[in-house]
């Protein structure tokens, strides 16, 4: 193979005084990595690039980019705190045990605290602290609700589908495997 002496990548770097002194330089740097095939077979080659018309938007790259890695929660607290608000009954009644709604509460009132305090620019906190009380006897109310009594079983002594079945050994209720995961700010130190 036949090789262009100005092609060696030894040369010493030379002092680049002026934009087309610059210019040059990437160009002859471009031009020997498609020589030694280094652009061949990159992931998307001959698709179109998405999103470069989206002038209304300048953060439309940031967008994609947290889509395409599958990124959610990144948002100020103001927005996720409202949200976390809005779906706080069914969070809350994913819970099995009252020890772990109080405390799901305490760390979502001690967030919202932190978010008022917190003095970085955002927007505005208008989320209040949830009554920890008022809070576990809806919890408590819900759960009566859908948990039957004992007169609704069925008459062969067996849980009705209504009622959470027990797993074996482990003493734990289906609810609870499917409970979601405990948060660190959940966990208590023992």
């Amino acid at each position: 193979m036949n090789q262009d002496p100005h092609d060696s990548d030894d040369e010493p770097p030379r002092r680049l005084n002026s934009l087309e002194d610059r210019n040059a330089v990437v160009e002859s740097a471009l031009d020997r990595a498609i020589k030694r095939g280094d652009f061949d077979d990159l992931p998307g080659l001959g698709k179109p690039l998405t999103g470069l018309h989206r002038a209304d938007d300048p953060d439309w790259w940031i967008k994609q980019k947290l889509d395409a890695e599958g990124i959610s929660g990144v948002a100020p607290a103001a927005f996720q705190l409202r949200k976390e608000n809005a779906e706080m009954e069914a969070t809350l009644d994913a819970f099995v045990r009252e020890d772990d709604v109080r405390d799901y509460l305490a760390g979502f009132n001690g967030r919202v605290r932190a978010a008022v305090m917190d003095l970085r620019e955002g927007p505005p906190i208008f989320t209040p602290p949830r009554n920890v009380e008022h809070e576990v006897a809806a919890w408590r109310e819900r759960r009566a609700r859908s948990v039957p009594s004992r007169d609704e079983r069925s008459e062969d002594g067996k849980t009705s589908a209504a009622e959470p079945a027990r797993t074996e050994g482990a003493g734990r209720t289906a609810a609870e495997d499917t409970a979601p995961p405990r948060r660190w700010w959940q966990r208590r130190r023992r």
